[in-house]
């Protein structure tokens, strides 16, 4: 690799948001337009022909998904695949849906490695699951507070939630799978989560079963059953999991009397302050 082509090499992850046509920023479209090449990771074939409209070289990252083949192979071929073009000198635009860096290991990876061997590289944020998901529902992340995780990684670990605020577990379709090879996982792996979930939530607790919408024809999924529908409930990989607050928030009343505590102090101040101010 010359100085020169290390000096001209640039990579930039932009996103497409969750809606066709309707999400992605001008600054990520003319990234797009301005590219050399485009790696393109998306999941609906109508999205990447969209893309493939604002660019003669568009490559698609989705053939590096194999059925049983570990995606962590997967996303490292991913990276090798972009910086391959970067190292070559050529300004390369990775074009992933939602927002690029929300679950997407290879854009975070790629620019990582990029910036280590001095390249340009950065990302152009996008609209994520997420933020339809909060449109959609009507959820307000301020009023109660709301906790996001991996559904797997929520059901390995030991995490300390909070069940007065909202529950999202995401990728709830991969729920209990260790293989990293599996594009789905049935009701006997979901069941351990039920089991989880049913020592802070009652069994008739209403859930959400949210998937926004990818094309504008398409009708953000907003399926509300109890909990204990979930095992036998048709989940897909892009499905997201929302549990309501299961319990009021419970007031801090020793902290609430320390801060009353501080007002009466301040307020106890506040007349000899004007009086030092008068007398000046």
């Amino acid at each position: 690799m010359s100085d020169t082509e290390a000096r001209t090499g640039s990579l930039t992850c932009v996103g497409t948001g969750m809606t066709l046509g309707a999400h992605i920023c001008p600054l990520s479209k003319s990234y797009i337009s301005q590219a050399d090449v485009v790696f393109c990771g998306v999941s609906n074939g109508i999205v990447e022909l969209w893309i493939k409209q604002m660019h003669p070289d568009v490559r698609s990252l989705q053939g590096f998904y194999q059925t049983g083949k570990d995606r962590r192979v997967t996303y490292a071929e991913m990276v090798d695949a972009m910086l391959t073009e970067v190292r070559a000198g050529k300004k390369v635009v990775g074009a992933f849906y939602g927002h690029p860096g929300v679950f997407a290991y290879a854009p975070h990876k790629a620019i990582e490695i990029a910036r280590a061997e001095g390249f340009a590289a950065s990302m152009i944020p996008g609209i994520s699951a997420e933020d339809c998901l909060f449109a959609d529902l009507g959820i307000d992340p301020g009023r109660v507070g709301c906790q996001h995780y991996e559904a797997s990684q929520f059901m390995f670990y030991k995490r300390r939630f909070d069940p007065s605020a909202y529950l999202v577990l995401w990728q709830i379709g991969l729920a209990g799978d260790r293989s990293i090879a599996r594009f789905a996982t049935g009701g006997d792996h979901r069941q351990p989560l039920l089991e989880l979930l049913a020592e802070d939530y009652p069994s008739e607790h209403e859930v959400i079963l949210y998937e926004a919408a990818v094309l504008p024809t398409d009708i953000p999924r907003m399926e509300r059953l109890p909990l204990s529908k979930l095992r036998d409930a048709e989940i897909f990989q892009h499905t997201t999991l929302v549990v309501p607050p299961g319990r009021a928030m419970e007031p801090n009343h020793e902290l609430l009397a320390r801060l009353d505590a501080i007002d009466a102090e301040l307020a106890a101040r506040a007349p000899e302050s004007s009086d030092a101010e008068a007398e000046a």
